[in-house]
This record gives structure tokens, sequence and C-alpha cells, in this order.
């Protein structure tokens, strides 16, 4: 549990939340945040299935907080927009951005998440091997905006945690009908992230193409793929439907697109 106050003032600051915002909290816990987020927002659905957990929510008699005692990863997101603020346990947080970024189409639009450091750091990394990372990229900013020692929690994990900071888009860099042929190339492609660029696109792209692609994206032989930057794999799949034929384009079926996006 987080008891720091002034790190609980630092991640509703963060979040900017307004009397407009519907706010999603996943794992209340005591209601340290929630209480200061039932101060700023119109609406909380505070998430929590411990029991002794839920009976400190409502003894805080929080007006515009609705108390949802359930599994984080089996809730129904909100149709309509809302904002991620939470505290979310360590075990299950690829699982929750999953649950949260896996569909670009749906309602959520932006989140101060306080996760394990490890998972911030790997989420935000500039080397990136897993292709559901590079898939969130394509619609989300995520940042890595502090972190937090292990100190301010009771009782204090064995790692330390950060805070990353979550926003849609405006502008995709993929568009979202163009989902699963995203997906079908990103997998192609990351089955072995350490190959250079000419290797990781044989058969996709012919040599002429490859040239030119590598001179629009200024790599050099050695740059492996798992290096490429977002607007790298946004201009790479840009390319790639434009001027490559559909029968070479990598794909992907959707049960095993199930299968990459849920482990």
């Amino acid at each position: 549990m987080l008891h720091s106050k002034s790190i609980v003032k630092d991640i509703v600051d963060i979040a900017r939340i307004s009397k407009n915002d519907l706010v999603l909290e996943l794992g209340a816990g005591k209601g340290a945040i929630t209480e200061a987020l039932s101060n700023k927002a119109r609406k909380v659905l505070a998430v929590e299935y411990d029991q002794k957990f839920i009976n400190k929510l409502k003894q805080l008699e929080m007006k515009n907080t609705a108390i949802i005692q359930q599994d984080i990863l089996k809730i129904s997101l909100p149709r309509e927009h809302f904002v991620v603020v939470s505290n979310i346990p360590y075990a299950i947080t690829t699982a929750i951005m999953k649950m949260l970024l896996n569909n670009p189409a749906n309602s959520f639009q932006r989140g101060v998440i306080t996760m394990e450091k490890g998972a911030a750091k790997r989420f935000t990394s500039t080397i990136v091997k897993d292709p559901y990372i590079i898939a969130w990229r394509m619609w989300f900013d995520i940042r890595y905006v502090k972190d937090i020692s292990r100190k301010n929690f009771s009782p204090p994990p064995r790692v330390d945690s950060a805070i990353v900071t979550i926003k849609k888009k405006t502008e995709p860099i993929v568009p979202v009908n163009e989902y699963l042929i995203f997906w079908g190339l990103v997998d192609h492609i990351l089955k072995k992230p350490q190959l250079p660029i000419d290797l990781a696109l044989r058969g996709i792209f012919t040599p002429p193409q490859m040239k030119h692609l590598k001179r629009n994206l200024k790599l050099n032989d050695e740059v492996p793929v798992a290096a490429l930057s977002e607007q790298q794999w946004g201009y790479l799949f840009d390319t790639m439907v434009k001027h490559v034929p559909k029968f070479r384009w990598p794909k992907i079926n959707k049960a095993k697109l199930n299968h990459l996006i849920k482990r």
C-alpha cells in the first residue's frame, strides 16, 4: 500500500483530473489515492477485490465514488471516455497494460500509473523486443516520469516503483482499422529482434526497396530491428502498405494474435 501523502499528491497532480473526468482506479486498496481523486473528478470507479479494503473504502463515504468489488482483469472497461489513475499490483502489471492498450478503439484516453520500476523501464525503453509494446506505441504515448522508492510503501516491496503516464495519440501512427496488418508486420519482424533490418525484412521488400527504405530511415547495417523508433515503425508500415504487393505482407491470424496479446 502506498502511504506517502506527498507521492499521492504528485500522482494526482500529474493526472490533472478535472470535474469533467470519469476516473478508473485499479486496485484502490485503503483509498489513499481514491479519496484524493474523489475531490477532483466527476466520478471515480474504484476497483478492489479484497473485502477488508472494501470495508475501509466504504468508511470514507465518498459520494461521487462507486466501489466495485471485482477481479481487476475481469472488469468491463467504461464505454465513455475515461482516465486511469492507479497504483497497480506488480504481479499483473503487463496484463493490466494489455487490457487498457491492446484495443486502440476503446474509450481509454490517458493514465497515470504507478508500477514496478523494471516494467516501467521495459514499456518505455528505446530497445523493444515485445510486439505488443510496439503496437501500443502506434496509438499511445507512454512516458517514464519518475522513480518512487520502495520506502514509500507498506510493507516495502523488494524493488522500487515508477510513475508512468499514458496518453492516446490525437493522430495515431498506424490507422486503427489497419491493426491486424500492423500486427502481422511487427510479429514477423520481432521474431528475431537482434537481426539487422536487411535480414529481418528479407522476403517483404525487394533489394531496391530496402536500399531506399534504409536511406529514408537513416539506418546502417548494424542497427537491430529492436532499436527502431515508433516513427521508423510507422514509416516502415506505411511503405509496406503503399509499395509492397499484399501477397508479400506478413500475416497473423486472429488465434495467434489473441495468444500474443494475452500471454
